[in-house]
């Protein structure tokens, strides 16, 4: 029993080592359960709000839709939207990858104070979709907009 405990305190602190900003991660609980998000802000320590140790995270709520060629320009513009939610998630709810995720500028436009007032939230929603939509018609990080397969 005593190495079991051992074991899942070591798991915690090396989970922590890896939960850094930028890091792609699948949730593991609730209503966003099997999708992926990027780590916009750790918190190893908890506030006064949230007391257990959590991350504000960006992920992707509606996956875009495959391309192919014989689609107009309109429909493959339909087709590469992405729709973005913002969350705080609890440490034991993240299940981290090894994949990284660069979103430029998001970490100026998004803090816990975005979670206040309902409009801030959604002005944040849009620069996250914005941000997202640029790098997935980049062609960058495809991983990330696809959805798991389970």
């Amino acid at each position: 029993m005593q190495v079991i405990a051992s074991l899942s305190s070591l798991y915690r602190l090396t989970s922590l080592a890896v939960l850094k900003v930028g890091r792609v991660a699948i949730i593991t609980r609730g209503r966003y359960a099997g999708k992926k998000v990027v780590i916009i802000q750790p918190q190893d320590t908890g506030t006064k709000a949230h007391p257990f140790a959590h991350a504000l995270v960006a992920g992707v709520e509606r996956y875009p839709t495959p391309i192919t060629k014989r689609m107009s320009k309109t429909r493959q513009a339909k087709c590469s939207k992405v729709k973005p939610f913002i969350k705080i998630v609890n440490y034991n709810h993240l299940m981290p990858t090894r994949y990284n995720l660069e979103l430029e500028g998001l970490k100026g436009v998004l803090s816990n104070d975005t979670f206040k007032e309902n409009s801030s939230r959604e002005e944040a929603k849009k620069n996250v979709k914005k941000a997202m939509e640029e790098r997935y018609t980049s062609g960058k990080n495809r991983w990330f907009f696809t959805p798991l397969k389970f």
